[in-house]
């Protein structure tokens, strides 16, 4: 498999590990700052590899590398939804990093024009394969909960000024949104995908307690009401003292509750089931090794990339994951934004439909 990397910066790591891990080719990287081309390929050793074309124009970098089959997007956010929809009218498969897009207008053209054309897209919810996760999902699917009746996702970190100085688009709402478009659109997606995925209505508020020198939300809360009752909630924040705390996944249901724990939903803190068994008993306590919150699911998210180009399959995690996850953080900031409860489909919106809403802020 042939990749690329369209964007050098912090997560772009995971996606140079990944493509070793599977043994594919990296042919190419772009950035629009050559020298984070070259501290991402030193980081692995790969600053000598002629082989590795260096781009700062990703259109540049397709016309003259066409052998190109699958490239990752990890750009600032407010960049995903125009690459990605440039790779799909090239023939390029994708991987893009979260949030798919910043608007339901780009969400939904890219979930249409992936599927018009065949070119497979994937929203990169890498922690959807944390095994913690992966049980449980395992467990839902095989009917153990019974029917769910509540769900709670609790992100609880820490970003400090620092990290928002390392990238002043980190914070805006053109580029980035906040605490829940950033940092907990992992478990959102997670919530939403395990409880079934059919949200009939959406009640948020948002705020900025102390990050006064963004544009954005440091903290979120939600209540979501499902087509079939039942309800579930969501909290963000990166406001925790002094460094991150957890990010949690409950899900409690007739004859079952689990908590999927850690600071990443890597671990589980409690497995409970009706119909134990001995495989229960391994469950309770487990714990995945991770080196940092973004977890070990990359290196899985391209296994299955490859298998679903292979195989002219949709992707595990596919362009409507991201648009539903992203449907539902633009619903808590436009309930935000009304005082009211949104009603769902959501018809367009976009994050910068938020400008003003907390003041300018600047770093």
């Amino acid at each position: 498999m042939k990749c690329a990397i369209i964007g050098c910066g912090r997560i772009s790591t995971n996606h140079v590990t990944a493509i070793e891990r599977n043994g594919f080719d990296l042919v190419a990287v772009c950035d629009v700052k050559p020298e984070r081309m070259e501290e991402l390929l030193a980081k692995h050793g790969l600053e000598n590899d002629d082989s590795i074309a260096r781009h700062t124009d990703y259109r540049q970098m397709l016309a003259e590398h066409p052998e190109i089959e699958l490239a990752a997007v990890a750009t600032e956010s407010g960049e995903h939804a125009r690459i990605a929809l440039d790779l799909i009218d090239a023939g390029v498969n994708c991987i893009v990093e979260k949030p798919l897009a910043m608007s339901m207008a780009d969400a939904n053209e890219i979930v249409r024009r992936a599927e018009e054309t065949g070119v497979k897209v994937c929203a990169c919810h890498q922690n959807r394969f944390n095994v913690a996760v992966q049980k449980t999902r395992d467990a839902l699917e095989a009917g153990r909960f019974g029917r769910l009746s509540n769900g709670a996702v609790n992100i609880r970190w820490n970003r400090n000024r620092a990290y928002y100085e390392q990238a002043p688009w980190r914070g805006t709402w053109a580029q980035d949104g906040g605490c829940l478009m950033n940092q907990c659109i992992h478990g959102i997606d997670l919530l939403r995908w395990m409880m079934g995925g059919d949200v009939v209505e959406v009640y948020g508020a948002t705020g900025q307690r102390q990050h006064g020198y963004l544009e954005a939300e440091d903290i979120g809360v939600a209540v979501i009401r499902f087509a079939d009752g039942a309800v579930a909630t969501v909290e963000g924040t990166v406001n925790v003292y002094p460094r991150n705390l957890e990010e949690t996944l409950c899900l409690i249901g007739e004859t079952g509750t689990v908590k999927v724990g850690g600071k990443s939903t890597n671990n589980i803190d409690v497995w409970d089931f009706a119909d134990e068994t001995e495989e229960d008993q391994a469950n309770k306590g487990l714990e995945e090794a991770t080196s940092n919150v973004y977890g070990n699911g990359h290196t899985a998210v391209y296994a299955d990339m490859a298998d679903a180009i292979a195989n002219d399959r949709a992707p595990y995690i596919d362009a409507r994951a991201g648009r539903d996850a992203l449907e539902v953080v633009l619903a808590i900031y436009k309930s935000q934004k009304t005082g009211l409860p949104v009603r769902l489909p959501l018809d367009d919106f976009a994050s910068t439909d938020m400008a003003g809403e907390f003041g300018e802020g600047s770093l």
